[in-house]
């Protein structure tokens, strides 16, 4: 069965774009492939995690491996990470997409993501024993551009209810938020529950957006001018 998924660009939220893998035999070989890998990193990680294993796990020969990404590990290593971000905001978007207020777009955006990520098996036997794999793509540069695109996809959502500058910035803080309790999950507030993550955006982000937008001054509407008949009124 084929594989649907949805990533939806910059634009006005319930618009997307769907990218069918799946739909033919190469596609469909490739979601195979993909998901194999991600049940070896499960189990053993990236370093002990060979083409061999990939192979043997998903049923297919080496040399369909490398005729479906040349490069071999390296390459489909980089399809793990594209697939699953694209099925990461698929469900964002579907989530996001049904929310009636700003506090709801940003409970259903951050308890759907924290849910996927530390449910993630993968990634989890990542964060714990090769942590060097992850923690590097957190910091600096690199989480500069986790930002960028994370935050280029939720802040559509976020305009409905807020200027663009301001929905960018709703999206990166709620962004930063699930990442640091991904990375080092707080005792006392579990952003997987709805209720925890509620009291959270009541109590800290929802007054910093608020804030952030009663400080920003509303534009006057420009005078028109209407002309009939060549004069002007």
């Amino acid at each position: 069965m084929g594989v649907t998924q949805a990533i939806p660009e910059t634009r006005p939220p319930g618009r997307k774009v769907l990218h069918h893998l799946g739909a033919d035999d190469r596609s469909s070989t490739r979601v195979r492939i993909v998901d194999a890998t991600l049940r070896c990193l499960a189990r053993q990680g990236v370093a002990k995690t060979t083409l061999d294993d990939i192979a043997r796990e998903s049923t297919f020969s080496r040399a369909t491996l490398y005729r479906n990404f040349p490069r071999g590990k390296e390459a489909i290593l980089a399809a793990v990470v594209d697939t699953e971000s694209a099925r990461l905001f698929s469900s964002l978007a579907v989530v996001m997409g049904e929310a009636t207020d700003l506090e709801d777009v940003l409970v259903a955006g951050m308890v759907d993501a924290a849910r996927r990520l530390t449910a993630h098996r993968a990634l989890a036997y990542l964060v714990v024993h090769e942590p060097g794999k992850i923690l590097p793509h957190l910091t600096f540069g690199y989480m500069d551009r986790i930002l960028m695109v994370a935050g280029d996809f939720a802040a559509p959502f976020f305009a409905r209810w807020l200027e663009p500058d301001q929905a960018s910035r709703a999206a990166e803080w709620a962004v930063r938020i699930v990442l640091a309790y991904v990375a080092d999950p707080a005792p006392d507030t579990d952003l997987t529950e709805p209720e925890d993550c509620r009291r959270l955006v009541q109590s800290f982000v929802l007054p910093g957006i608020l804030a952030l937008r009663a400080a920003t001054p509303i534009s006057e509407p420009k005078p028109t001018t209407t002309t009939t008949k060549g004069a002007p009124t």
